[in-house]
C-alpha cells in the first residue's frame, strides 16, 4: 500500500507506528518546523445530529491517537453551527461511545456555537478590511451567476461600500431581514478554479431555534468558516479530516490568514472508511430509524457504535480493525468480513465457552438412572487457563441441537442416527443413538440413546477411537429457557450506495432472525451484558443490553465462528 501505512498498538494501546499524517507531525515539530517546541493538539469535532458511527470511529481514532503518540491532547468539539438536526440525545451519546473505546479528553469538552460571539466579530473583522461583503442574490441567482470553469462568478454587491456591509451585517444579526434574503460572503476571487474559493458564503440568516443558543441568534456561520476559527481559538496544531475537505483547504488557509486569529493550525486529509454491506451516511442511517425499518440507532444490525456495542463487539476489535486497515490518502473499501474477523479473533482469546442449544430436541440417556445427576468441571476458556473452570450439570434428560440428529442420514453423517456410531457428548460421556419418538405425524420428538459409565469425561477407557461427532448438550433439570437474535447483514447488496440504486431497495429481509425457546446452560443466568461468550458450535453471544431480563433472557450472535475473510 504505497499511501497506507498499517497502524500498530502497543501494550498500552497507543499508536506507535508511522503513517504519512504522522510523517507531516513529526515534519512540523521538528527543528525549523512550524510547530517547533509545541504540544500536538488535535480535536474531534462530530456534529452533533446522529450517533457515531463505525466511519466516525476512524477518524475519533486517527485524531485521538495521533495525539495519544506525538504525546499530546485532543479536544472533543460538538459542532453544532446548524441547528437544524442536533439533539443533547446525541451529544450524550458521542461521549459514551468514545469513552466506551477508551479515549478521553479531560476538562477539553466544547460546542461550536460556544464561539458565536467571536466568530462573528472576526467575520465583521473582515468587512473593515474589505474582504467581506453582504450580498443579496437569491438562492436562484446563485445558481445562474455561478459561473462555470470558464467563467468566472458574478455578484452586484461586491463592490458594496465597507460601512454599508457592516450595517447590513448588523441588522442581519437583529432580525430585519426574512431568511434567504441576505447573505455575507467572503471575497477571494470569483475566477477561481475551485470554486470553494469563488467568495464563498459564510454567514446565512436562519429562523430556527438553538438546542443551546435558543433564539439568540437569527445568522449562523457556515462550516467552512466557522470551522477553522474554532480550531485556531482551541490552539489546535493540526486538523485532521477526510477527504471531501481537500478542496475545502485553500479556504481553511484563508480564513486563518485573513482573520486575527492566535493561531495557526494545519489541515490534513486523510480517506474515508468504507465497508461493504452497509451505509454510513447520516441521512439514510436517520432514515432506517424515523422510517422504523430497524428498531432505533442502536439496532444490532446498524453500524452505529451503540449498535454494534449491543450486538457483541468489543473497543479492542474495533480498534484492533480501524489500526489493521490503516490511513489511505486514496478512498478503498474494506470487506465487512474483516471487521468480523478482527472481533473473531479478539472474542477466541477472551470470551467463555459455554453450552447453549438454540434449536433444542430431547435426548433420553436410557441407561442413565432416573433422578440421579452429577457434575462435570468444564474449562472456560482454553486459551486463558486462568479464567478457571465452572460446573456443569448432567442427568439423564438433556437437550441437544435438531440437526445433531437425523433418522435417516445422509452419506458421511457422523452425528447421531439409530444404530449410528458412539457420539461424545462435550466433556461429559460417550453415547451410542438406539432410536426416537416421534409424533403421529412422524416427527422426532425425542431422541434415546445409551451411554458408556467408563467414558466420564468422553473419553472411553479403553482408548477405542470415536468415529463420531462431539455435541454440545444442556441439562433438561438446569437449563434456562432464552432467546437468541441471530443476525446478518442489513443489506443483501454489497454495495447498497452505488449507482442509482434506492438503498432501502437493497435491504436485507434476512438480516434477524428470532429464536424463542432455546435452551442455555444455568451459568448464563443473569449475564451482564458487557460479557461475551462462545456458544460452542454456534457463534459468540451477549446477552441484550435492551431487552434482556433475569425473567426473559435474550442473546444476540455478535458473529459465527466460521470464518470467511482470507488473510494474507
Amino acid at each position: 500500500m504505497a499511501d497506507e501505512m498499517i497502524l500498530n498498538t502497543a501494550e498500552e494501546g497507543a499508536v506507535t507506528s508511522q503513517n504519512f499524517i504522522h510523517e507531516f507531525i513529526t515534519e512540523d515539530l521538528a527543528e525549523g518546523g512550524r510547530c517547533e517546541g509545541m504540544q500536538v493538539h488535535t480535536r474531534f469535532p462530530p456534529e452533533p445530529n446522529g450517533y457515531l458511527h463505525i466511519g466516525h470511529c476512524k477518524a475519533l481514532i486517527i485524531d485521538f491517537g495521533s495525539a495519544e503518540k506525538f504525546g499530546g491532547i485532543c479536544n472533543l468539539r460538538m459542532d453544532d453551527t446548524n441547528p437544524a438536526k442536533e439533539d443533547t440525545e446525541f451529544v450524550d451519546a458521542i461521549q459514551e461511545d468514545i469513552h466506551w473505546l477508551g479515549f478521553d479528553w479531560g476538562d477539553r469538552f466544547y460546542y461550536g456555537s460556544d464561539y458565536f460571539e467571536k466568530t462573528y466579530e472576526l467575520a465583521v473583522g473582515l468587512i473593515k478590511k474589505g474582504l467581506a461583503y453582504v450580498c443579496e442574490l437569491t438562492p436562484e441567482q446563485f445558481k445562474e451567476y455561478r459561473g462555470d470553469i470558464g467563467t468566472p462568478a458574478r455578484s452586484p454587491w461586491r463592490d458594496r461600500p465597507i460601512e454599508e456591509s457592516l450595517d447590513l451585517f448588523e441588522r442581519m444579526r437583529k432580525g430585519e431581514f426574512p431568511e434567504g434574503s441576505k447573505t455575507l460572503r467572503a471575497k477571494i476571487d470569483l475566477a477561481s478554479g475551485n470554486f470553494n474559493m469563488r467568495d464563498p458564503v459564510i454567514y446565512r440568516i436562519r429562523y430556527i431555534h438553538h438546542h443551546r443558543q435558543g433564539d439568540k441568534w437569527c445568522i449562523f456561520p457556515m462550516y467552512d468558516f466557522a470551522h477553522p476559527i474554532q480550531d485556531a481559538l482551541e490552539g489546535i496544531t493540526h486538523s485532521l479530516c477526510s477527504l471531501e475537505y481537500e478542496d475545502h483547504r485553500p479556504l481553511y488557509d484563508w480564513v486563518i490568514n485573513n482573520t486575527d486569529v492566535p493561531s495557526k493550525p494545519r489541515q490534513i486529509e486523510f480517506a474515508r472508511l468504507g465497508i461493504n454491506y452497509t451505509v454510513m451516511s447520516k441521512r439514510k442511517l436517520r432514515k432506517l430509524v424515523e422510517e422504523g425499518y430497524v428498531s432505533g440507532w442502536n439496532d444490532p444490525r446498524m453500524p452505529t457504535l451503540c449498535g454494534l456495542r449491543r450486538r457483541g463487539y468489543t473497543p479492542a476489535a474495533i480498534r484492533d480493525f480501524c489500526d489493521r486497515i490503516g490511513v489511505a490518502k486514496n478512498p478503498s473499501t474494506v470487506e465487512y468480513g474483516f471487521l468480523e474477523h478482527c472481533l473473531r479473533e479478539d472474542l477466541n482469546e477472551s470470551a467463555r465457552r459455554v453450552m447453549a442449544v438454540l434449536r433444542p430436541i430431547p435426548l433420553t440417556i436410557t441407561n442413565y438412572p432416573e433422578g440421579q445427576s452429577e457434575t462435570f468441571e468444564v474449562e472456560n476458556n482454553p486459551n486463558r487457563p486462568e479464567d478457571g473452570t465452572r460446573e456443569v450439570t448432567f442427568s439423564r434428560h438433556l437437550f441437544i441441537e435438531a440437526d445433531d440428529f437425523m433418522q435417516e442420514p445422509i452419506p458421511k453423517y457422523k452425528r447421531l442416527f439409530p444404530n449410528g456410531p458412539e457420539c461424545r457428548l462435550k466433556g461429559a460421556y460417550l453415547i451410542t443413538c438406539t432410536g426416537c419418538v416421534t409424533d403421529e405425524a412422524g416427527n422426532v420428538t425425542e431422541i434415546l440413546a445409551t451411554y458408556d459409565p467408563e467414558s466420564k469425561g468422553g473419553n472411553p477407557a479403553d482408548g477405542r477411537k470415536v468415529k463420531g461427532a462431539t455435541i454440545h448438550w444442556v441439562d433438561a433439570a438446569t437449563a434456562i429457557d432464552a432467546e437468541v437474535r441471530l443476525y446478518d447483514n442489513l443489506f443483501a447488496d454489497p454495495d447498497p450506495d452505488g449507482g442509482d440504486k434506492d438503498f432501502l431497495d437493497c435491504l436485507n429481509p434476512a438480516s434477524l432472525e428470532v429464536l424463542t425457546g432455546c435452551k442455555l446452560e444455568a451459568s448464563l443466568a443473569n449475564t451482564d451484558p458487557a460479557d461475551r461468550f462462545q456458544f460452542m458450535r454456534l457463534g459468540y453471544f451477549c446477552a441484550d443490553s435492551v431487552d434482556s431480563t433475569p425473567e426473559h433472557p435474550v442473546f444476540n450472535r455478535a458473529v459465527s465462528l466460521k470464518d470467511g475473510f482470507k488473510t494474507k
